[in-house]
């Protein structure tokens, strides 16, 4: 099985040769019937042959337009943060992907449990289900729809979706030929679009998305957003800032989808990686994972060891064999469009919304 690396290698084609072509044709013969298929349903919902249910309350959607992190989860928790800030009850809803059992939380609600206090999150994959029970039970006056983009049952009131600006387009081909959900058109249904890690780019770089962004979805907002390094979390709950990993060696791993994006992280965070290893997206660890990673870090001579939140709470380990074990914790710096943004969530509450 490829590794998420391996795979944007290939789709990206920064892999070459006869082998790599032959399979990147395979790839394009099975991707036009799923395209098709993406596309079958949601001309459905757009033309209302299929039901969009509606709750009474505002609806806010952050989802992707491709597959693998796209900095979601720190965007989640400063909507939620805020909304908390302006007295509304809010309530996260997801789908629940990858949870260890079907009655468990993920590794993601697992994260956003442990940095919104006092936020619920429901998870099930019927999200209009999960929509009406944050309702009811946790009396929510405002959703918040994780990864909900491509869900199209559950009628929302504002569509911020996030794209990555190591891979904003998703190589321009729908998944398994590229990385894409759905076809670019889609992003015409969105209200806010936000570049993430826009630091990679420079002003050019970020400009020419803007404009292919402008002419798909010519009404969305525009926001720039770079992640920020923000100390270290233990599997304790004991807090360190990030200098205190200042000229050690460092050992990092990940099990998500775009695993680039958190070495890139790291190095704009002046972290001396010396090894790194990738695991599939929501790995679960195992007991034999644990122990290849003691055995790996001590080859690479680590003085510490480094993961993100999102694996640190499923590991729940403080310590590779003798090698410290911290998750790096990530904040959101906004570099343009936060204004925009705000306005945009603080008009959903201008007028009420209708119940259904």
């Amino acid at each position: 099985m490829l590794s998420p690396g391996d795979f944007r290698d290939l789709v990206s084609g920064r892999r070459r040769g006869f082998g790599a072509t032959l399979v990147r044709a395979m790839l394009r013969g099975i991707e036009l019937p799923y395209a098709t298929a993406v596309a079958w349903r949601n001309w459905r919902y757009d033309t209302r042959r299929a039901t969009v249910h509606r709750v009474r309350v505002p609806v806010i959607c952050v989802g992707n337009l491709t597959l693998g992190g796209t900095g979601k989860t720190p965007l989640v928790k400063w909507i939620a943060r805020r909304l908390q800030a302006k007295g509304r009850r809010v309530t996260i809803v997801s789908r629940g992907y990858a949870a260890s059992r079907q009655d468990a939380a993920n590794d993601e609600a697992l994260e956003l449990e442990q940095s919104l206090a006092g936020v619920p999150h429901v998870q099930n994959p019927d999200r209009v289900a999960a929509a009406r029970r944050a309702m009811a039970e946790f009396g929510a006056q405002v959703i918040l729809l994780d990864d909900g983009f491509q869900h199209r049952r559950l009628a929302r009131d504002l569509d911020i979706v996030l794209l990555d600006a190591l891979e904003p387009f998703g190589f321009e081909h729908v998944f398994p030929r590229g990385t894409l959900r759905e076809s670019l058109v889609g992003l015409a249904r969105a209200e806010v679009v936000v570049l993430s890690r826009c630091e990679v780019l420079d002003r050019p770089g970020r400009a020419e998305i803007r404009r292919r962004v402008a002419q798909l979805a010519p009404h969305a907002a525009w926001v720039e957003t770079t992640p920020r390094a923000d100390g270290l979390l233990s599997a304790a709950g004991l807090q360190r800032p990030l200098d205190a990993l200042s000229g050690q060696r460092v050992a990092a791993f990940c099990g998500i989808g775009n695993p680039a994006g958190f070495r890139h992280t790291l190095e704009q965070a002046g972290l001396n990686v010396v090894a790194f290893r990738e695991f599939a997206d929501h790995h679960r660890y195992e007991r034999q994972d644990v122990e290849q990673l003691d055995k790996w870090a001590a080859r690479a001579k680590a003085q510490s060891a480094v993961c993100t939140h999102k694996d640190l709470v499923k590991l729940r380990v403080e310590r590779l064999g003798a090698v410290p074990l911290w998750a790096l914790g990530i904040e959101l710096e906004f570099v343009a469009g936060l204004s925009g943004l705000e306005q945009k969530l603080d008009a959903l509450f201008a007028t009420p919304t209708a119940s259904g």
